[in-house]
């Protein structure tokens, strides 16, 4: 049978658009492109003139042999050997299409069930007769589409075939998706509509409707304000009783910002209304916190979230002390959330848009004094009289307190305290202690009226940079408002070291291993106080440690020592023969002190100074306070001195 195949015999039974349609629907192979394949099956001229026809190439004659042997069982000699005959011109036969059918419709015989879809389209083909020369003179357009509906009656599903006008793709991706979308091919086009008022309009999904909060449980507390800076006041006995008639559950295994916390969701739960202040910390991602001074500014279960559109609408800074209303956590929510801004550093917001700011303002010399002497007859302390005549302080002071371990820093810091406190209620005071002992800040907290913030030796070295940020961001805020603000810091020197801990290494160190870049933001932090021009000024009293051993200190004091502009210094004598305060007067002093004293004082200090000059240390501070006790003010004092 091959050797009457390879014989070079032109058949005319079967029609030429099935040579071309058989190269153009033969998937490609490897060899020859499916350019060069068309090319090689070109178009039979008429039978009129039949000795032009070109004998069609052995490989693709051979498919047409095979596919007619398979449409009709008759032998391959028989097809072969056929007879040349010319049909009269005629339209061919559409084929009608098939009837609708399920995807898994009964073949028409056994022998369609052994076929393969391949030799079935290719039977479909060779059924239709006619003449071609009319096929020529048609479209290859034309020819393709019916080519390709034929096709198509041999698929599973007709019912996904469109009009005979549209171009369909071939019958092998058109089986590909049938497989891959069988679901949507029984809805009708595959899911898809022709024209969108064709689709039918999508049912609205219902809104969730917004809360402010959890679900209510009662309205009993409805009308009643809980402030959240009262309840962080109360004692831990007191905060337990309040715990307990909210019912909270163990609240006695909670620290004090989680019972904080509870109570505030349980008031709100029951229709409460709560209120917070705190000063803001903003995050790198944009929001921030209302830290609560209470806490030393930590994070924790009871602050409040800001979100970054409240930042933004009034203008809020970090350090800004914001009061206002907040809501319980929604659900799925961790923290209170701040619900509508009253007051910022206790003005209305807007007026916050006005302000100039901090490093915008213009610093002068101070020139307003702050008077150290208490009138109150009980008080019998005399440092405060001691300071005003040797180095007076004054509004906008940089002031640093040299003192060696042991010689009444700290004692001296509460007593500076207790005198701003009592003569100067209009000034904002806050107490920073860093890296101090914990019972030295409960005592502080005693002691003091005024805000203590702290962090103590057994917190890391970035909690004591966090808590100093927020104090001097929360004091040139209110700089800014026109508030005079006084810093008392416990200690400088131990703040340096917690920022030579935490900034990153440079490779250029120090004398005592301080690093170059280490001390500029202690620097930043102590160069802030300042007098303002038009009000407001900024005064830090701060620590310095000499005498420690450590040659880091002493590297640190040196970097700090021409910074300020008033030093007073400890001596170690007076405190080891119990002469309290143990001020060295001679190097003690302050800058442009004719600014801060009134002439005739100022000159009467010149001649105190001139007698004490040739003094010691002891000597010279016991004649001093012996003459001060002597007398109950420091003016009863100078005009003893005229006698």
């Amino acid at each position: 049978m091959s050797q009457e195949i390879d014989s070079p015999v032109t058949v005319t039974q079967a029609n030429p658009s099935v040579e071309a349609g058989e190269a153009e629907a033969k998937p490609r192979k490897r060899g020859r492109p499916r350019k060069q394949a068309e090319e090689s099956v070109e178009a039979p001229k008429p039978a009129s003139e039949p000795s032009d026809v070109k004998p069609a190439k052995p490989r693709v004659r051979k498919k047409v042999v095979k596919a007619v042997v398979a449409a009709t069982d008759a032998p391959v000699a028989a097809i072969v050997d056929a007879p040349v005959t010319t049909a009269p011109a005629e339209k061919p036969a559409r084929r009608s299409r098939p009837v609708k059918a399920n995807s898994q419709a009964t073949p028409p015989s056994n022998q369609a069930e052994t076929k393969s879809p391949v030799q079935r389209e290719r039977a479909v083909h060779t059924d239709t007769q006619g003449d071609s020369q009319t096929v020529v003179n048609n479209n290859e357009k034309s020819t393709r589409r019916d080519r390709q509906n034929h096709a198509d009656s041999g698929e599973q599903n007709p019912g996904n075939r469109s009009d005979a006008a549209t171009p369909k793709a071939p019958a092998r991706m058109q089986d590909e998706k049938g497989r891959s979308q069988s679901d949507t091919n029984e809805a009708g086009r595959r899911g898809k509509w022709r024209n969108k008022s064709e689709q039918p309009a999508r049912p609205e999904k219902p809104r969730r409707k917004r809360d402010d909060g959890e679900e209510k449980i009662s309205d009993e507390m409805e009308g009643v304000t809980l402030n959240l800076k009262e309840i962080s006041a109360k004692t831990p006995t007191e905060l337990l009783e309040l715990a307990d008639s909210y019912e909270i559950e163990n609240a006695a295994g909670m620290r004090k910002q989680e019972q904080v916390s509870a109570i505030l969701r349980g008031h709100g739960l029951r229709g409460g209304t709560i209120y917070s202040e705190g000063v803001l910390e903003i995050l790198p991602d944009g929001f921030g916190f209302l830290r609560s001074p209470d806490a030393n500014y930590l994070s924790g279960p009871d602050d409040v979230y800001v979100s970054t559109h409240q930042i933004r609408r009034f203008y809020l800074r970090k350090g800004d002390t914001v009061a206002g209303e907040i809501r319980s956590p929604r659900r799925g929510e961790k923290y209170f959330a701040l619900k509508t801004v009253d007051t910022a550093n206790g003005e209305p917001p807007e007026v916050a848009r006005t302000k100039v700011l901090f490093d915008n303002l213009t610093p002068l010399y101070p020139n307003e004094r702050l008077r150290m002497e208490v009138d109150d007859p009980t008080h019998k302390d005399i440092t405060g009289r001691i300071i005003d005549i040797v180095s007076p302080i004054g509004k906008g002071q940089r002031a640093l307190l040299v003192a060696p371990p042991r010689t009444g820093k700290t004692v001296m810091m509460q007593s500076i305290a207790h005198s701003i406190a009592a003569n100067h209620p209009e000034v904002e005071l806050m107490v920073l202690l860093i890296d101090e002992r914990p019972e030295e800040v409960t005592d502080m907290k005693r002691s003091v009226k005024g805000e203590v913030v702290s962090s103590t030796f057994d917190e890391p070295a970035q909690r004591h940079v966090q808590v100093s940020e927020m104090v001097i961001e929360k004091a040139k805020r209110l700089v800014e408002h026109g508030r005079d603000v006084v810093i008392l810091l416990d200690s400088i020197t131990r703040l340096a070291r917690a920022y030579n801990t935490v900034v990153p290494s440079s490779g250029k160190i120090l004398t005592g291993g301080v690093d170059a870049n280490a001390l500029h933001r202690p620097k930043r932090f102590f160069g802030a106080a300042r007098n303002i021009e038009g009000g407001g000024s900024l005064t830090i009293i701060a620590t310095a440690l000499v005498e420690t051993g450590s040659k880091m200190d002493e590297v640190i004091f040196e970097e700090f020592k021409g910074t300020g502009n008033m030093e007073i210094r400890l001596d170690r004598k007076l405190t080891d023969k119990r002469v309290f305060p143990a001020i060295d007067i001679a190097p003690s002093g302050t800058r442009k002190e004719e600014l801060l004293t009134p002439r005739e004082d100022l000159q009467k200090v010149w001649i105190l100074r001139k007698i004490l000059s040739p003094m010691g240390t002891v000597d010279a501070m016991e004649f001093l306070i012996d003459k001060l006790g002597a007398t109950k003010s420091n003016a009863e004092f100078f005009d003893r001195m005229n006698q």
